[in-house]
Order: C-alpha cells, then structure tokens, then sequence
C-alpha cells in the first residue's frame, strides 16, 4: 500500500507542476495575442488555470475536481497555447528599446 500512496504522491505532484507551468506560461502571453488567436481572454485562462492548480493542490488525484483541473490545462496546453505561438513574437510579453517609438523602433532616419 505504501508504494501505491508514493505513485500517488509522484502523479500528483507532476500534475501540480503541470498545472503551474500552464499558469506560468499563460502569464507571460500577451493579453492581444489571446484575441488574435481567437481564444478566451488572457483573464480568463489565468483564473480557470489559477484554479486548477489550487484545486490541485487542496484535493487527492483521485478526486474528481483535479481531474477537471487537468482537463482544462490539456486544453490550453494542446489547443490555446499552440495557436498563441503560432502567431508572430510568439504572443510574449515584448520590452520595447529605449529607442522604440509608437510605430517600432526608431532608427534616425535610416
């Protein structure tokens, strides 16, 4: 039985990485990038991933709950994030130069 709980232990915990990375990566996105992707919204995907990890973390794997956690973060992992870095930059977060005027870089005239 003890080695059945350390699986256990191990699955769960992978999936709480799992959830984590998702919510990770669905943080740095930019919020636009969502909408040409024609997903949900960034907010959207935080909250349904943020509770998913939180779900995760408060109940055993052989609840129902962190399994529909799991659902939702395959779906953005398999379907949202793909489409988001399909599109050009990868839909990250951008830090423009201190050159960078409102319509790209500014290159004096060049």
């Amino acid at each position: 039985m003890q080695g059945f709980q350390g699986f256990m232990w191990l699955l769960n915990m992978a999936l709480t990485v799992f959830c984590a990375f998702a919510l990770l990566d669905a943080a740095v996105r930019r919020e636009d990038a969502y909408r040409a992707a024609d997903k949900k919204t960034k907010p959207f995907w935080l909250i349904v991933l943020g509770l998913a990890l939180v779900v995760n973390l408060l109940f055993s794997i052989l609840s129902f709950l962190p399994i529909i956690g799991l659902i939702a973060t395959i779906v953005y992992m398999v379907d949202v994030r793909p489409a988001i870095r399909a599109l050009p930059g990868g839909g990250r977060s951008r830090r423009g130069s201190s050159s960078d005027g409102p319509y790209g870089p500014w290159n004096g005239g060049r």
